[in-house]
């Protein structure tokens, strides 16, 4: 549950900030009529997000085992891969992620659909992530009320954020926010990804189902409170083949180097511009 809060609470918040800026530029140029769009565009993006959950949920009734497991593992990986780019990408462009849209809207305001379209593509790109994200989560605990209530809990806070941030009650070092949270969920990206391994495996696609690295099954008994906690959280397997255990491994190793020298070359970098905070605040 908790890893499934975080994917909506990070989530959430990008597309709340995104929105948040939309809406605070448009009234402080004085174009309230481009409001009623961005609220249709965000509406549209929250039912397509529900409705490829509902395909990724419903869809795949009646295939055989086999394409399902493979259909999953599938799904598992590419869930890795989009969370993955939303860590890089968010970590790049937060600082600047406020002066682009509003250049963006400088650009395409005469556009009738403008307001429609970017808020439909921010925020149906998170929705999206979230869906696929959350139903290889559901598939890898076999829980599906946890899950969905945690990332539920998630996007109602990331919305009373926004809510504060826009209000101008609320100030948060985003860069930090960013930073903390892309660590922790490449290391959940990383259950995610070897449960889609293991689902290769067991279609077929995929050989080594009966290499087991290791298994710790009668330390961490999947039943078991802690059991449970890590895998709600972790994605955790006691009992891990060693394909898993190697892609595992590669994953977060390459990944959390890659994330370590893009966060020190932000550091580094020089700080004219100021945090995505004070600039939607100044744009209120």
């Amino acid at each position: 549950m908790l890893a499934n809060y975080l994917i909506g609470l990070r989530e959430g918040l990008e597309a709340a900030l995104i929105v948040t800026i939309l809406v605070a530029y448009v009234v402080k140029i004085g174009r309230k009529d481009v409001l009623p769009r961005i609220w249709a565009g965000v509406g549209l993006a929250v039912l397509l997000a529900l409705a490829i959950g509902a395909l990724l949920t419903y869809g795949t009734y009646g295939l055989s085992f086999a394409a399902q497991e493979t259909i999953g593992g599938l799904l598992s990986i590419a869930a890795t891969g989009l969370v993955t780019w939303m860590v890089f990408w968010m970590l790049r462009t937060a600082r600047t992620l406020s002066s682009h849209l509003r250049g963006s809207i400088d650009k395409s305001l005469l556009g009738s659909g403008i307001g429609l379209v970017v808020a439909f593509i921010a925020v149906g790109r998170e929705g999206i992530e979230t869906a696929l994200f959350l139903w290889a989560a559901v598939q890898a605990t076999g829980e599906t009320t946890l899950p969905l209530l945690g990332a539920f809990l998630g996007i109602v806070t990331a919305a009373g954020l926004g809510w504060l941030i826009y209000s101008g009650m609320l100030r948060i070092n985003l860069t930090k926010f960013f930073t903390w949270t892309g660590g922790i969920l490449i290391v959940v990206a990383a259950g995610v990804l070897s449960y889609g391994v293991h689902d290769l495996q067991e279609a077929g696609v995929l050989p080594g189902l009966h290499s087991i690295a290791f298994d710790v099954s009668a330390a961490i008994p999947p039943d078991s409170w802690y059991g449970t906690l890590l895998k709600g959280t972790l994605n955790f397997s006691p009992a891990t083949t060693w394909l898993e255990l190697l892609v595992c491994v590669a994953y977060v190793g390459t990944t959390l180097t890659f994330f370590a020298r893009a966060v020190h070359r932000g550091r580094t970098r020089t700080t004219s511009t100021e945090d995505l905070p004070d600039t939607v605040l100044a744009s209120a």
